[in-house]
């Protein structure tokens, strides 16, 4: 397990305009040829979160999937982030994980926001996602699902390497300015339970129901603390994430020995 560069995208998405997005995040990935090995873009990235957008939800075989491949080679490095995707089951709140040799793996928003009304109209997924790169283990959530600690919970597992489900927590988010306080603080929270590293990669500005976005896309360590800490203005921020020091601290504080064996069902 070698160490592993990450770069939060934080964004000003515009509103219901996939080509216009896919042409705004490609000039601030672009830079980062050879420089990093992961790049986390927002949630719904390619719209806004907006329950309208469902109606011009594309496909796995749309243009989106083509551009994150496109770019995911380009920059030899792999991409994840999260679109409307219309299947035979519904339109999901899909996360996709792209590496530069083309490979495509997704997770379907679980939790959805209640508030807005996400439920009413998309489809809730079901099975958390793991995906291996570069020596490490990821798992990638949206939004929402932050506020849930038992699907996020970073079970102990005999059956690989390093005793526990994933080392890096991904959350891609639409979270608006006046919740940021829970924002900040469940990162944290979700960093020092599962003891492995937390990525929150959130957007910028005004969308186009009137909701601010504060940004505050960090990457925290299993101890809590911030590695890279945003602001509210468009960035593109590159953190190394060292390897020995987290399995240092798992050996010295092995928590998850003592976690509960509970299930979801």
């Amino acid at each position: 397990m070698k160490n592993l560069r990450v770069s939060l995208v934080q964004g000003q998405t515009r509103w219901h305009d996939p080509a216009g997005n896919r042409d705004y995040y490609a000039r601030l990935i672009e830079p980062l040829h050879n420089l990093t090995d992961l790049v986390i873009l927002p949630e719904t990235f390619t719209s806004g979160f907006s329950n309208e957008a469902i109606d011009s939800a594309e496909t796995m075989e749309g243009p989106t999937v083509d551009w994150l491949r496109e770019r995911a080679a380009s920059i030899d490095a792999a991409i994840c982030g999260s679109v409307q995707l219309r299947t035979a089951q519904g339109v999901y709140n899909r996360l996709l994980f792209v590496k530069p040799d083309g490979e495509l793996t997704h997770y379907d928003k679980r939790h959805l926001f209640r508030y807005a009304k996400e439920h009413e109209r998309y489809a809730a997924g079901q099975e958390r996602l793991t995906v291996e790169w570069k020596g490490w283990r990821i798992c990638p959530l949206v939004c929402y699902d932050l506020r849930f600690p038992v699907f996020a919970r970073n079970r102990y597992n005999v059956e690989v390497e390093n005793g526990l489900d994933y080392d890096l927590l991904i959350f891609v988010a639409n979270w608006p300015a006046a919740r940021s306080y829970p924002w900040k603080t469940l990162l944290r929270a979700r960093a020092i339970e599962n003891l492995c590293f937390v990525a929150g990669v959130n957007r910028v500005g005004t969308d186009g129901n009137g909701l601010e976005y504060s940004g505050d896309s960090a990457i925290i360590d299993f101890l809590g603390h911030p590695l890279t800490e945003a602001t509210d203005e468009e960035v593109v921020s590159t953190m190394l994430l060292q390897a020995a020091p987290l399995l240092e601290h798992r050996a010295r504080f092995p928590a998850m020995l003592d976690g509960d064996a509970f299930r979801l069902v």
